[in-house]
């Protein structure tokens, strides 16, 4: 067994990583944009190094094994058995809800998604020539999700494209298979196609809990679903752009596929090889990882209940927290923790300026810094 030390800090200040480099010349710890400060696991590091030493990085399709170790993957984590027909490869997850919103339905359609959400999905719709609607997620028992009735209402007759994101991001929610089925009947009511991003899927924190894909939930309506997974958030490998979409409905995948001519690049031969090694080789990483990611959330919701001015509700899944900030009363709050060394995600971007988003996948050091320089600042702003 190799003990991964996810406690060693990797300097990544100078190294052109959008993260840090924000900040260049800055004390700012940047607890921000969506990827983790961990050394990837070193099968993958052995995998990029044996592509390296071949010399030869010519356009790259995706490998048998890869295929065949997604579909066991799909089944062993996740009881979901797919042909290898259904599956499409793609350069990131933000192409495919791109791609989605292109392939679904007519221009001037309606596309549906809850707020907060990941930035990009406020985005796709209308550059794909769609309009956006939105149903705001409800806190309900300390928890986000939908209230039923509001999503049910927010359908149109245009509505051709349902956008979600489970686990979600920024809440950190994992919808239940009873959450999804609900969501799968007003989709078929309204003729909806239904497009998931699940690309956090590996990353539960809850030990109670576990991921269900919308097409397991509801068997009878996977043929109106498009589901984006990947391993760059569960592996850290975000820069290496691989990821794929599951379609079971030849017709929506033929779509989709054209959409994505001459528009898409395709996938380098190290991402391909680093995915492989990860879904392959990466199982002993993940566990040690999830096991210091649960570690950090526990430390940081301890830090954040002791503060009478920022709340935070549980996070199931994701390395990212969701914090209110209301009771700050302050236009910019982002840069209100910035001035006090604190680089965090404004929630306006994802629907909601009531919040910020912090990421933890940090060294638990570099957490409790960034905990203390926060602490610091609400009690300067308390006594001021």
């Amino acid at each position: 067994m190799v003990d991964y030390n996810f406690d060693r800090p990797i300097d990544r200040r100078h190294s052109s990583g959008l993260k840090w480099d924000k900040y260049q010349g800055k004390d700012i710890l940047p607890l921000w944009v969506a990827d983790m400060d961990f050394r990837v696991a070193d099968p993958i590091m052995e995998v990029l190094q044996k592509r390296l030493d071949h010399g030869v990085f010519g356009y790259a399709l995706p490998p048998s094994e890869l295929i065949t170790v997604v579909i066991q993957m799909l089944a062993t984590e996740y009881n979901w058995h797919i042909d290898e027909q259904w599956l499409v490869w793609l350069p990131g997850v933000v192409p495919g809800l791109s791609t989605a919103c292109r392939a679904v339905g007519d221009s001037g359609d309606d596309v549906l998604c809850a707020v907060p959400i990941y930035h990009h999905f406020l985005h796709v719709a209308q550059r794909s020539n769609k309009n956006l609607n939105t149903v705001p997620l409800r806190l309900i028992n300390d928890r986000w999700t939908f209230n039923f009735d509001e999503l049910e209402a927010a359908f149109t007759p245009s509505t051709s494209l349902f956008l979600l994101c489970n686990p979600h991001n920024p809440t950190g929610t994992v919808f239940t298979p009873q959450e999804l089925q609900q969501i799968t009947a007003i989709c078929q009511r309204h003729g909806t196609i239904l497009c998931t991003d699940d690309i956090h899927c590996g990353l539960i924190l809850d030990e109670d809990k576990c991921h269900t894909a919308v097409a397991v939930a509801d068997p009878d309506f996977a043929v109106q679903t498009i589901t984006l997974m990947a391993p760059s958030k569960t592996f850290n490998l975000a820069g290496e752009n691989c990821s794929f979409a599951v379609i079971p409905d030849p017709a929506i995948r033929a779509r989709f596929v054209g959409a994505t001519k001459s528009i898409l690049p395709g996938i380098s031969p190290f991402a391909y090889d680093a995915a492989l090694a990860a879904f392959r080789d990466g199982g002993e990483w993940r566990q040690q990882l999830l096991t210091y990611l649960r570690h950090n959330r526990d430390v940081l919701q301890i830090a954040i209940d002791e503060m009478d001015l920022l709340a935070m509700t549980h996070v199931e899944a994701t390395y990212l927290a969701w914090i209110d900030v209301s009771k700050l009363q302050l236009d910019h709050p982002v840069q209100f923790f910035e001035d006090a060394g604190v680089g965090l995600s404004p929630g306006r971007e994802f629907g909601d300026s009531n919040f910020v988003r912090l990421n933890f996948a940090c060294t638990t050091a570099t957490l409790l810094e960034a905990i203390d320089r926060i602490r610091t600042a609400i009690d300067g702003l308390s006594q001021g």
